[in-house]
């Protein structure tokens, strides 16, 4: 299972930099360059929770708060992952913004990001609270569905970007059981890695949709 697991965690970290920095030095435009941000935001942010929980199967010493720290990290960048999802929206088909939706976006990133920094949630423990993992994802899950509403609305508007809402969407239906239920049922784990396939087809899908620009 380490073997296994080590394997994906680095591969998907490795994948997920380099298009991310493809893109950017590749980039040719605002649309390109929030979209290599957004790749670089995902694997970087990623790589503080996987880099230690990947060492800690094969080095003699605890990184577990260094684990914990990561995934403190990890909650952060993601936040910020979807804010950049949302200008990529925006500026990919040009739609008019709305000020209520930029301000939900903007006010339940700052209300996840602020959960995510109290110390109830207690990060650097193997025994975070289970409330506190569903406090911090409510507003965490609303703003991922404000994107899938919103990419699926225009998902005849641009073939590249059609499927984006159905990787986003199966994203979270993968995550949601993990954050319920992975410490009671902890094969509920393995749910993690095709949810981070969806992140890396999305990320395919950025560099398909800079080919053909």
């Amino acid at each position: 299972m380490k073997y296994g697991e080590s394997f994906f965690d680095t591969a998907y970290l490795i994948i997920a930099i380099s298009l991310g920095a493809y893109l950017l030095i590749k980039a040719d435009g605002k649309l390109q360059k929030l979209m290599g941000s957004a790749a670089l935001v995902l694997g970087c942010g990623d790589a503080f929770h996987l880099v230690p929980r990947v060492l800690n199967y094969f080095a003699d010493k605890d990184f577990s708060a260094s684990h914990g720290a990561g995934k403190l990290i990890t909650s952060i960048t993601m936040t910020v992952f979807y804010i950049l999802m949302y200008y990529i929206f925006l500026n990919n088909y040009s739609a008019q913004e709305n000020k209520g939706i930029t301000m939900s976006i903007w006010g339940l990133s700052a209300i996840r990001i602020a959960l995510c920094l109290f110390p109830q949630n207690e990060w650097f423990s193997n025994n975070s609270p289970l409330l506190w993992g569903i406090l911090r994802n409510i507003p965490f899950t609303v703003v991922g569905l404000i994107i899938i509403i919103l990419y699926f609305r225009f998902r005849n508007d641009d073939k590249c970007f059609r499927f984006i809402w159905l990787y986003v969407t199966l994203s979270f239906l993968f995550y949601i059981p993990v954050v319920v239920g992975a410490d009671a049922v902890p094969i509920l784990g393995v749910l993690m890695m095709p949810k981070t396939i969806c992140y890396l087809l999305v990320l395919f899908t950025f560099v398909k949709k800079k080919k053909n620009a």
